[in-house]
């Protein structure tokens, strides 16, 4: 199966194309930009399908980080992946941002917690037991303070190795002997990491791919401070 892998969610913009056959990674292009991600994402795609030699026809699902992450960023990801599974009459899949993180670091074995900014004190985080090629969920997706997580990961009380833009911050606000961070280039949002989420995950029809914000976007958050 060739899977076609799209993450807008953050400040990099990334696709990649994937063999699963073969555990390939045929392609793969990641940039960190300051334009929207409508302008770059779907030429970038283009690119790594005429660099392989394939035709968007050769791919039998698209997976897409879905949220949480940048509201602007992961609607136009979300909406270009319905457009493309729509003219091609393919499934897509859904991948949380955060296990996309996680992914992009399964080689680690131990718990990888990813954590990403939100706002103030507060950040997306979820956390993983890897055995090195899969990952197991240790908790709930949420948004809570960074306090909060640092109690949650001294109560798990093991070695684990952060990820995410939140990364770093809080790796130095919170330095523990057994706090480690991801280097660089699997420290943020990445493709690749969303293909790999995917494997696990069963296709569905682009009608049922939504965003998932984990956090109640500003109209909603406007219209129901109207209403009270």
């Amino acid at each position: 199966m060739l899977i076609l892998g799209i993450d807008t969610s953050g400040k990099t913009a990334s696709a990649c194309l994937y063999d699963t056959e073969t555990e390939t990674f045929l392609a793969e292009s990641t940039l960190y930009t300051q334009k929207t991600h409508s302008q770059v994402i779907m030429p970038m795609v283009k690119d790594i399908i005429l660099q392989t030699g394939k035709t968007m026809s050769d791919i039998d699902r698209i997976a897409v980080a879905n949220g949480p992450g940048s509201y602007t960023g992961l609607r136009i990801g979300v909406a270009g992946v319905k457009a493309m599974c729509f003219a091609l009459d393919i499934k897509c899949t859904g991948v949380s941002t955060l296990e996309g993180l996680a992914y992009n670091n399964v080689a680690f074995h131990g718990t990888i917690c990813s954590v990403m900014k939100a706002r103030g004190e507060l950040v997306y985080t979820c956390s993983y037991e890897s055995n090195g090629y899969s990952l197991r969920q240790l908790c709930e997706e949420k948004i809570i303070s960074r306090e909060e997580l640092a109690e949650f990961l001294k109560e798990n009380n093991s070695v684990a190795v952060l990820c995410g833009d939140g990364a770093v911050d809080f790796f130095n606000d919170y330095q523990s002997p057994k706090l480690f961070i991801a280097p660089p280039q699997s420290r943020l949002q990445n493709a690749c990491g969303v293909c790999l989420a995917s494997l696990s995950k069963d296709g569905v029809s682009p009608d049922e791919l939504e965003v998932s914000y984990l956090q109640k976007v500003k109209a909603e958050k406007d219209l129901e401070e109207k209403n009270i």
